[in-house]
């Protein structure tokens, strides 16, 4: 096991009606002017925003409102987002919503402050060390955004989609969980979040470094309760203790735990980014396409992880590593197609993706060798695109 530093600084409050401190947690912090981001309609039709906005005056907090914020976010909301709290003298930012809204809200909560263009911090030019206060309402358990200091935003031109790690800086003060916000989710929205979450997993499973059993545990134990759990969301969508199940491994899947003492991959996520940023389709969905295509090449050259995720959460009683880790890839496929899910391209949709232009802008984006778990060349990378067609 490494050394590590852990700290979660977020406030979860979690259950029934959690949406109504909005004001009253955005008080405690002294804000009494807050950026109110949201997505599409939805929070509208339901209610939600309204009873959200509702707590906000109850507590003497005046807001402006950012909506229209649409899944794979790009930077001209979030420039759109800084202008507006610069102009109106926004002391913090509250999202209503799932990751691509929090992405947003970070984005901009890191822009406002800062002197030159927001996107030096996902180019790599500036490093965060100041920003607006976040809070969350979470209406998508997936991206794990609520409980983590990351953001991916994606730059139009050029169609650069980047994620940015922060440690401390763009950790939400406090999340908001109610489950009952995810009773009508759409089935496909549903399980594109269980891929998201179990991929956050997987990233951080897949390491080379020795002696993090705790840690692994912790792990397989969560895809094991996602994978149970799972079942019952889809064949009861109102089942609030699934749905509260679901949320809160979504958190957990992201906020660190699963990564602490050890090194970590993120090779899937990134090869998924260039296949929504191209394509755009739902980021779960091609994590579903891409994540046992990954798999399926460590089986054949690095399959000892994979393995050992075969035997304890999919119960596979194989001896040799690389056919453990193929039988475990064939349970994980059968998990994602029984909840809906693609688990090839022309399932995503994409008949014939352009595998060239994704490995260039993968390896533009990346540099010439990625992976923590192994390093990949553009030869290997256009491989395992392959792997999933």
């Amino acid at each position: 096991m490494d050394n590590f530093t852990y700290c979660t600084p977020t406030k979860y409050i979690f259950g029934s009606d959690a949406e109504l401190q909005a004001g009253t947690q955005l008080a405690a912090l002294g804000i009494n002017n807050v950026l109110v981001c949201y997505g599409g309609g939805s929070v509208v039709r339901s209610g939600l925003l309204e009873r959200v906005e509702t707590s906000l005056a109850q507590s003497g907090i005046t807001f402006v409102e950012l909506g229209g914020i649409q899944p794979n976010p790009t930077d001209p909301k979030v420039r759109e987002g800084i202008d507006l709290c610069r102009r109106t003298a926004i002391q913090g930012i509250l999202a209503v919503g799932g990751g691509s809204v929090i992405d947003t809200a970070k984005a901009i909560a890191a822009g406002v402050p800062y002197d030159g263009d927001f996107w030096d911090f996902w180019a790599g030019k500036a490093t965060v060390t100041e920003a607006l206060p976040v809070g969350v309402v979470l209406t998508i358990p997936a991206a794990g955004s609520e409980g983590s200091g990351n953001s991916v935003i994606t730059l139009l031109d050029g169609m650069h989609k980047i994620s940015l790690r922060t440690d401390f800086a763009l950790r939400p003060k406090f999340a908001l969980m109610n489950p009952e916000l995810t009773f009508t989710l759409p089935p496909e929205q549903t399980a594109a979040g269980i891929a998201d979450m179990m991929a956050h997993i997987f990233e951080r499973y897949f390491t080379t470094t020795p002696d993090v059993e705790v840690t692994d545990r912790i792990s397989e134990g969560l895809l094991m309760a996602i994978i149970d759990q799972a079942a019952k969301v889809m064949a009861a969508p109102t089942d609030y203790q699934a749905r509260a199940n679901i949320m809160w491994s979504g958190t957990l899947a992201h906020n660190g735990i699963c990564g602490t003492g050890r090194r970590e991959d993120w090779v899937s996520h990134f090869m998924e980014h260039e296949i929504s940023a191209v394509y755009g389709v739902t980021h779960g969905s091609g994590l579903a396409v891409i994540q046992p295509a990954w798999m399926t090449f460590m089986a054949h050259h690095a399959p000892q992880r994979g393995a050992q995720l075969a035997r304890r959460v999919f119960a596979v009683d194989e001896p040799d590593d690389t056919l453990a880790a193929l039988q475990g890839i064939a349970c994980l496929k059968a998990f994602y197609r029984s909840i809906g899910l693609p688990v090839t391209f022309a399932q995503l949709g994409i008949d014939h993706p352009d595998i060239p232009l994704l490995v260039a802008k993968l390896h533009e984006n990346k540099g010439p060798e990625i992976g923590g778990y192994y390093r990949l060349t553009p030869a290997d990378t256009a491989e395992i695109y392959r792997l999933a067609l």
